[in-house]
């Protein structure tokens, strides 16, 4: 079990205890986070699962790959440096306490 720390837009925080292996669009979806559609269910397919991963995180995570990459220049919300899909960030043991913010809008 870990925590992903969700962190809207207006400044409400929202944190949720998940199994090793969840995702951060699993958790979010599965729990009523309000600012994640995953409208792709999690295939990369979309971008309507974009976070913003605080910077201290950032080392810490499994390198971007080339679909997650190509599919972050459509996110309907600004694409910055810290910008990822949350489909694509798995709790594990070293991700326990993440802390991911979400975008102005999704769609």
């Amino acid at each position: 079990m870990g925590s992903f720390i969700f962190i809207a837009h207006d400044g409400t925080l929202r944190s949720l205890e998940v199994p090793a292996g969840t995702s951060a669009m699993q958790a979010a979806v599965a729990n009523g986070i309000t600012g994640i559609v995953a409208e792709c269910g999690g295939s990369q397919m979309c971008a309507t699962c974009h976070v913003y991963v605080d910077a201290a995180w950032l080392p810490k995570l499994a390198p971007m790959q080339a679909p997650e990459d190509a599919m972050l220049d459509s996110a309907a919300s600004e694409r910055k440096a810290n910008s990822r899909l949350s489909c694509q960030i798995l709790m594990s043991a070293e991700l326990d306490g993440l802390v991911v913010h979400l975008p102005e809008r999704q769609v």
